[in-house]
């Protein structure tokens, strides 16, 4: 687990500790980057880790799956899957976190907002068998 200042500049960060946890030659390595820096993003953006808080990157990985989670300082609603038009610059991180994840989810405690995926090897293989 790593803390990060809620600065932009701390996404690349973010997404460097998980791919560094990985190495470059796991098959979900590309995947898990991409989708922590839509989290980290969105701990930015859309939480009080964005105003002078900061934010944490937990990763972990096994035979079968990756899992990373960020835990940011909380907003005032819950993290909105919201569908947005063709010509809008923000709000397809979540929609893109549904569709390439296995599963996510969130939670909020104490004032604090955790988002996490899961990605699964098995779901890498049957991309390639198709």
């Amino acid at each position: 687990m790593a803390r990060l200042p809620g600065v932009p500049s701390q996404v690349a960060r973010a997404r460097g500790l998980v791919t560094a946890a990985l190495g470059r030659d796991h098959p979900l390595y590309d995947d898990a980057a991409l989708l922590t820096s839509e989290l980290a993003t969105n701990a930015i953006l859309h939480t009080r880790s964005g105003a002078g808080g900061s934010f944490t990157v937990t990763v972990s990985s096994s035979e079968t799956a990756v899992r990373v989670l960020v835990s940011d300082a909380g907003s005032d609603g819950p993290p909105c899957v919201c569908r947005t038009s063709a010509q809008s610059t923000s709000g397809r991180g979540l929609p893109l976190i549904e569709a390439l994840s296995h599963r996510w989810g969130f939670t909020r405690e104490d004032g604090t907002t955790t988002v996490w995926f899961e990605l699964l090897w098995s779901h890498l293989s049957a991309g390639m068998a198709v």
